[in-house]
């Protein structure tokens, strides 16, 4: 029998709510959504399955609203589809072999190099300069999909924003760059779902209901994020890396 009661849901589903709205454009959702669901009393592993399903609803609205709105290329994110998705598969089942906590200190040493070279180049990601990849550039970004797509499903923090700093460094704006890198996150998390539900650990009764306020939440976070452009993107950008190497930091410590 799942645990629930039913007092939890206005919290979860207001707490999935905000998650979503920043998620949908950054990633970091994780931050507000996992610590609520652990509150509830389920075990860990259930509350990462169950965050898992309510994030990939919400991960699949705001992924086709970058779509629809033309903030996503197709021709890219298809071909780097299929090396996400491997390296997705991969890493859920090492993490059940492996402990993944030795990555924590290297996982806090990138996201403040990626927060601090964002901050210091200001003018980074205002607008696209991507016209296609090279031969180079084409292998470098295959690798980074394979080995994203593997670090998300055996660890996961961060994964969002360091997408994000890849697509920026291939030339897109922030906006561009977000899309992109959502539809990338969507398939690494669809991928990650699937292994937690085939191990039974899923809380639905939890799951569902905060889902369907994510959902509204990455509609319109996706959507603000859309409108604003990147004058939005880029200091929400920071702010998540911020929060996720605070962290990170306090779990390595404490």
């Amino acid at each position: 029998m799942e645990h629930f009661d039913i007092a939890w849901l206005p919290l979860l589903m207001a707490g999935g709510f905000l998650a979503a709205f920043v998620d949908s454009v950054v990633g970091g959702g994780g931050l507000v959504a996992l610590p609520l669901l652990l509150a509830t009393g389920m075990p860990p592993t259930v509350a990462l399955g169950t965050n898992k399903l309510a994030g990939t609803m919400s991960s699949l609205t705001s992924t086709l609203s970058f779509i629809r709105s033309g903030k996503v290329n197709l021709r890219l994110v298809l071909y780097l589809f299929p090396l996400t998705l491997t390296g997705a598969v991969g890493g859920t089942f090492a993490v059940r072999h492996i402990p993944s906590d030795f990555l924590r200190p290297l996982v806090v040493v990138m996201l403040l190099a990626v927060t601090l070279y964002t901050f210091f180049k200001k003018s980074w990601g205002a607008q696209s300069t991507f016209s296609g990849l090279k031969a180079k550039s084409g292998v470098l970004m295959g690798i980074a999909a394979f080995g994203l797509g593997f670090y998300d499903g055996f660890f996961g923090p961060g994964t969002g924003s360091f997408l994000i700093f890849a697509f920026l460094a291939l030339g897109f704006d922030f906006v561009m760059a977000a899309g992109n890198a959502k539809v990338l996150n969507f398939v690494s998390n669809i991928a990650s779902l699937a292994a937690f539900v085939s191990f039974g650990l899923v809380n639905y009764r939890y799951g569902l209901p905060m889902g369907a306020a994510m959902i509204a939440g990455s509609l319109i976070g996706s959507g603000f994020a859309i409108r604003r452009g990147s004058s939005y993107v880029r200091p929400l950008f920071m702010a998540i890396c911020s929060l996720l190497v605070g962290k990170q930091l306090w779990d390595l410590l404490y």
